[in-house]
């Protein structure tokens, strides 16, 4: 009896009376499960996942917002050690301990003054180099962002619209004519006018029916910056051994000219352009869908375009007009920014500035200490390390869209 009614049992399945077991004739009691815990329905319908892990792959309390203060302020630490390492280092070296003590004393916050020399080398040549090297380096990191902004590409750069050729060959005139009306700071105002001016005509010659296309401006940048080439060259031929080497060394980019006049001649085009810049983060955010959506969500693509193609205007013309021809550090910054931390304008724009003036501190100091007593050229510098990091760029795309076509 105890054998029919056992057999009659398991072939009924499970009833109320026997709650132990499961939906399935092999399924565990609960004194023989897995030692896995249900998950609790009281924690919602989507409960996190062990280990400390969000949804996204990244750790929990780790948002994209946390992740970008975290970045910017690592950022400003790096840049405040590697500032007050520059002040300290070269041919004369000042120890940190006297550059923090001769900071306090000059500010009213203590320390003590330092022998004749090295105030002299510290607040004449040292200071003056690092703080113009924050701001073009700055500047061109914030164009440098702007530029794959309004473009939709991370492979643009402020010169390829003209305006660091525009303003080569403002200098280049200036120095091959024996121009001096405004004394030492010709060489100066005329390589900052003839940017400003280069890319406003760039845009003028691109503009039709109304509008500018990307590509027409591009195409329109590329002719001009070939024709400043041969005007470029064209200066030269008639230029003297004197002002060749002047202009071949201001060509290749350099510092070394720093001096506290050039810091206020470039301060107030790069505060302007650095404080106007972060207003369009959330356009270009919405220009990175596409200029017909950006049109129905209600950006003025094409006043968009225009304003910022001038603040990128402003900050590269000014900062090739005090530090030569700098290349490919607008091209660097904003690409290694989007890959550690997203596209999103609102941390791109300030996050490449910081970026972007700590990349040319460090490249300023290399190229002051790396060959002593001689230095190299800074925009040497950044051509041999960022021409190879463009290639990998363009490598990348390409693998990306499957070839060039």
């Amino acid at each position: 009896m105890s054998s029919t009614s056992a057999e009659e049992t398991r072939a009924a399945g499970p009833g109320p009376q026997d709650p132990d077991r499961g939906p399935c004739s092999g399924e565990a009691g609960p004194d023989d499960r897995s030692s896995t815990p249900a998950p609790d329905r009281k924690a919602g319908p989507n409960p996190p996942p062990p280990g400390g892990v969000s949804a996204a792959g990244g750790p929990l309390g780790k948002t994209p917002q946390s992740r970008g203060y975290l970045l910017a302020g690592g950022l400003v630490v790096a840049l405040v050690a590697l500032a007050l390492a520059a002040a300290g280092t070269g041919a004369y070296d000042i120890p940190l301990g006297d550059v923090l003590a001769s900071l306090q004393h000059r500010t009213g916050l203590g320390g003590h003054a330092l022998d004749r020399v090295g105030e002299s080398v510290l607040w004449n040549v040292r200071l003056p180099r690092v703080v113009l090297a924050l701001l073009v380096g700055a500047s061109l990191g914030c164009a440098g962002a702007l530029m794959q902004g309004v473009f939709g590409n991370p492979l643009a750069e402020p010169g390829i619209i003209g305006i660091s050729s525009g303003a080569a060959v403002g200098a280049v005139a200036s120095i091959a004519l024996g121009l001096s009306f405004l004394g030492n700071w010709t060489v100066t105002a005329c390589a900052f006018v003839a940017g400003l001016a280069t890319v406003l005509l760039v845009y003028v010659l691109s503009r039709s029916g109304g509008r500018t296309e990307v590509i027409t401006l591009i195409l329109t940048g590329i002719a001009v910056n070939a024709f400043a080439g041969a005007l470029i060259g064209l200066f030269i031929f008639f230029a003297d051994n004197a002002q060749i080497t002047q202009i071949t060394f201001w060509q290749l980019g350099s510092l070394s000219q720093a001096t506290w006049p050039k810091v206020l001649a470039v301060l107030p085009s790069a505060l302007l352009g650095l404080a106007v810049a972060p207003f369009y983060a959330r356009k270009l955010d919405l220009l990175a869908l596409g200029e017909r959506p950006a049109r129905h969500l209600g950006v003025d693509v094409e006043r968009l375009r225009l304003v910022l193609v001038l603040v990128v205007a402003l900050l590269t013309a000014s900062a090739v007009a005090v530090a030569g021809v700098i290349t490919f550090l607008g091209l660097l910054v904003p690409h290694l920014l989007r890959m550690a931390h997203g596209s999103g304008h609102r941390f791109l724009i300030p996050g490449s500035a910081l970026a972007g003036a700590l990349l040319l501190v460090a490249g300023d100091l290399a190229a002051r200490t790396v060959a002593q007593p001689a230095e190299l050229p800074l925009g040497v510098l950044t051509a041999l390390f960022g021409s190879p990091f463009f290639f990998l760029l363009l490598r990348r795309a390409r693998r990306k869209q499957g070839g060039w076509a």
